[in-house]
């Protein structure tokens, strides 16, 4: 654990036993950042664990906290524990996420609910958690929120009508969550990549339907959300950043 009188700097990651989450975690760790993953299966975000240490170096600060992000109090606690774990929190990315496919008149109330709840609420629980941690950090780069988006938004498919909605509740929360954090030296911003090769999408499609060859690689992902966390990137807070696929 680091001194609690010179923390290193920590970030948040849900969704983090795979994909984007996982390789985003893997990146701020290798730039020197204190990483908790958080997701529901202990194991994999045990084996990513491991893999950033064996990947990253064997000291890797790496802290895996089981939490399912519809929960706001099991939200809460993870914020609580990262706190806990290192001394301060300066970046949450919710990369946890639900792509459901269903025509109009079949949608179900469930699947509403869950895709909201994932790719909305759980970011808004997530910012109001981390808020707080972010101001007692002082108003030089308190801290970053990255919610995922997604190219649905801009380049409408069907049977995505309520995930796209949801993910335009993500820019939207984004852009006036910024308008808040500017005064405080909290940045926001939205990623919205196309087609992922990960095992959402494989859920939804086959690769005759989508090559991987037309999907992005989660570590391209991973690497802008890296840039906007450390301010690498210039773009203004607030902003989403598409990234269509190939």
């Amino acid at each position: 654990m680091t001194d609690a009188a010179s923390p290193r700097k920590s970030v948040l990651v849900t969704g983090a036993g795979s994909g984007i989450g996982r390789d985003t975690a893997m990146l701020l760790a290798e730039s020197g950042y204190a990483v908790a993953l958080a997701g529901r299966t202990l194991e994999k975000l045990e084996a990513a664990a491991a893999l950033v240490r064996e990947e990253v170096r064997p000291e890797a600060e790496v802290l895996p906290i089981v939490a399912d992000v519809t929960d706001r109090a099991a939200v809460d606690a993870a914020v609580q524990q990262t706190v806990a774990a290192f001394g301060r929190l300066d970046a949450v990315v919710n990369a946890a996420g639900q792509a459901p496919l269903a025509a109009i008149e079949r949608i179900q109330d469930a699947e509403l609910d869950a895709c909201v709840d994932v790719n909305l609420k759980a970011l808004v629980y997530l910012a109001r958690a981390a808020w707080p941690a972010f101001r007692a950090n002082g108003r030089e780069d308190a801290g970053v929120l990255v919610g995922i988006s997604a190219m649905a938004i801009h380049t409408p498919h069907q049977k995505f009508s309520f995930y796209a909605a949801a993910k335009a509740g993500v820019e939207a929360f984004v852009a006036n969550a910024a308008t808040e954090g500017q005064r405080l030296g909290i940045r926001t911003y939205a990623v919205a990549p196309g087609a992922v090769e990960t095992a959402l999408l494989r859920g939804n499609f086959s690769e005759r339907a989508i090559p991987p060859e037309k999907a992005l690689d989660p570590i391209s992902v991973a690497g802008v959300i890296h840039d906007l966390v450390t301010g690498e990137r210039e773009e203004a807070s607030g902003s989403t950043i598409k990234l269509p696929s190939p």
